[in-house]
């Protein structure tokens, strides 16, 4: 059965952008924390990066096949909308 991080297989990477510090990448950074090691067991084959730079604003990309790539911005949201946004990213295709 499928788990709720399971990738769509034309989804060959997932990269977020966070600051280390900022209030606004709070949510982001308690939702990796909490499901990173899901979507990793999930997904072992699938690069899952995590780029934090002073300042950004926290958004997610998908890169699907043929190198399409789907963004969602993340400020403002908290846990579960965050959760949410990533998996519309990795169960739909482009």
């Amino acid at each position: 059965m499928p788990g709720k991080y399971t990738f769509v297989k034309s989804l060959k990477e997932i990269r977020f952008l966070l600051c280390q510090t900022s209030e606004q990448s709070a949510a982001t950074r308690s939702f990796l924390n909490r499901a990173y090691p899901t979507m990793k067991k999930n997904n072992p084959h699938t690069p899952i990066m995590i780029r934090e730079a002073a300042g950004t604003e926290p958004k997610v990309y998908a890169r699907y096949e043929r190198g399409k790539e789907k963004l969602e911005l993340l400020s403002g949201l908290d846990d579960k909308a965050i959760g949410e946004k990533v998996t519309g990213l990795v169960k739909s295709g482009i």
